[in-house]
């Protein structure tokens, strides 16, 4: 289990609060405050940093320390992003800007795939199968990586998904993302 951050000095009130460079590039990919209904009354990079807490430390919503908005504010926020897309635009630009530094197009023309079956516990509900071959019982990480190892597509199946399914479900819309992805590397077992 992650362990909680603890509190440090200069500006930040917790370890995985963004730093003013990392605010700098993330600003700009956030949505703009609404120009109806009521302001926000919460500072926009205290709202993100109470989101990067509860996913760095793994805790419950209701376990957010009181230096940040309260739990339903940023539960809500992060809700609402989530079904807008923004996170996945936001991991879009950044994706892209690492591999522009990295001195490659913005788009990757390659790409690799592979999957990954993880054990789940009794507890946990939601997708879970048996994979035969791998005897585990859980879920199936079907993963598309670009040739930096940035991801590129993401799907979780029950662990009894065929690889050849997965690989379907994982490029189902991606030409229109990535369009100029020729080719792909698939582990062959």
């Amino acid at each position: 289990m992650p362990m909680p951050c603890s509190p440090v000095y200069a500006g930040s009130l917790y370890p995985c609060d963004l730093t003013d460079a990392e605010w700098a590039l993330l600003a700009p990919l956030l949505p703009a405050p609404a120009r109806r209904g009521r302001p926000r009354s919460w500072p926009l990079r205290l709202l993100v940093n109470a989101l990067f807490y509860v996913l760095r430390t793994g805790c419950a919503w209701r376990y957010l320390p009181r230096e940040y908005p309260p739990r339903q504010t940023a539960y809500t926020t992060f809700r609402q992003w989530r079904l807008r897309g923004v996170w996945q635009c936001v991991h879009e630009a950044l994706r892209r800007a690492v591999r522009l530094r990295a001195g490659r197009h913005a788009d990757p023309s390659a790409a690799i795939m592979d999957s990954q079956s993880v054990k789940t516990t009794e507890e946990s509900g939601g997708i879970k199968g048996y994979d035969g071959g791998k005897q585990v019982k859980g879920r199936k990480r079907h993963l598309l990586v670009d040739t930096l190892g940035l991801l590129l597509s993401v799907e979780v199946t029950p662990a009894n998904t065929s690889d050849q399914a997965g690989a379907r479900r994982l490029l189902i819309g991606l030409k229109p993302l990535q369009p100029r992805l020729e080719l792909i590397w698939a582990d062959g077992s």
